[in-house]
């Protein structure tokens, strides 16, 4: 890689990752201190907390991949080396997935409203629907994680005999299909996009029913529940458009399997997937309450700066 490209790649990795660490190490510090405080946790508290902590490790995990591409390909893409990055990188990215949208169906649950009896029966539980979620997602990153170091033993057994020199057809053939196995497995990120989907169009047409409550009785559209079907779309739809554009930097990742000399593509797909844990964390400071007015008040170093107004999604 040249060498000014090489520096472009480096400084954009680097901010990415500092933005990444300021973001989610706030989430972290103010609600760890907040539950330390109270001895209790909100719900989505809970969630942010976590969702913050695992895109901690996973900018870490990015940085380190990106680092070694640079300066080491060859470690990068033989060895050992790989399989871990690749291993700990599986797991922290599906719960990270998976806890952004047990969040966005936790802003639906609660916030939406509909008559349906299946989606009343859920909202009465979303406490435990949510965990249950949270449960779920756990066990599919270990799985995703598990089978990810049983496709390193079939490749090392691979590896091991195309070392040697005595590569016969089916050898061949086990291969290339452990390398479509591979990219086939940005197929685990589908159920967490179509449900966040779900979530987001639900609560979009909650916000038109209930514009059109309003219209007919002649009340202002500026009550305290628009706002919270608002603020939580925003943050449904940033968390959308993000995870698109981070599974689009994926595939074109992945690409390098099958298109030879393709390490300029690796290098633009490794910052834009940084972009998205670095920069999502952001948007949920500015769509939580106490995460808001504590960022502001840091901000401007006045406690108690910002007067009680701005409500967020799960404010009372």
């Amino acid at each position: 890689m040249p060498g000014l490209e090489k520096c472009i790649f480096l400084v954009l990795s680097a901010t990415e990752f500092i933005l990444g660490m300021l973001g989610n190490g706030f989430i972290v510090l103010v609600n760890g201190s907040s539950w330390f405080k109270n001895k209790t946790v909100s719900l989505s508290d809970f969630i942010i907390t976590n969702l913050a902590l695992s895109r901690i490790v996973l900018l870490w995990i990015l940085l380190v991949d990106g680092v070694l591409m640079v300066f080491s390909s060859k470690v990068h893409d033989e060895g050992i080396v790989m399989q871990i990055i690749d291993i700990f990188w599986t797991f922290t990215n599906h719960l990270s997935i998976w806890l952004a949208t047990c969040l966005s169906v936790l802003y639906c649950l609660k916030i939406a409203s509909f008559s349906h009896p299946t989606f009343l029966w859920l909202k009465w539980r979303v406490s435990r629907v949510v965990v249950h979620m949270i449960l779920g997602a756990l066990f599919l990153s270990c799985v995703s994680a598990m089978s990810l170091i049983q496709e390193f033993k079939i490749y090392s057994v691979l590896s091991g005999i195309d070392g040697t020199g005595n590569v016969t057809g089916h050898f061949r053939k086990k291969r290339n299909e452990y390398k479509v196995i591979h990219v086939l497995g940005t197929l685990w990120n589908l159920p967490p996009l179509i449900v966040s989907l779900a979530a987001y169009f639900l609560l979009i047409l909650s916000l038109g029913r209930h514009m059109q409550q309003l219209q007919q009785s002649g009340i202002s559209s500026r009550d305290p529940s628009t706002e919270a079907h608002q603020k939580a779309i925003k943050i449904i739809i940033s968390f959308l458009f993000l995870f698109l554009l981070y599974f689009l930097a994926f595939l074109i990742t992945t690409s390098s399997y099958f298109i030879p000399g393709t390490e300029m593509v690796n290098i633009i797909g490794e910052v834009v997937t940084m972009f998205y844990p670095a920069s999502h964390s952001f948007i949920l400071i500015l769509g939580n309450n106490k995460l808001k007015q504590t960022f502001v008040e840091m901000l401007w170093c006045e406690p108690g700066h910002l007067k009680p107004g701005f409500k967020g999604p799960f404010a009372p």
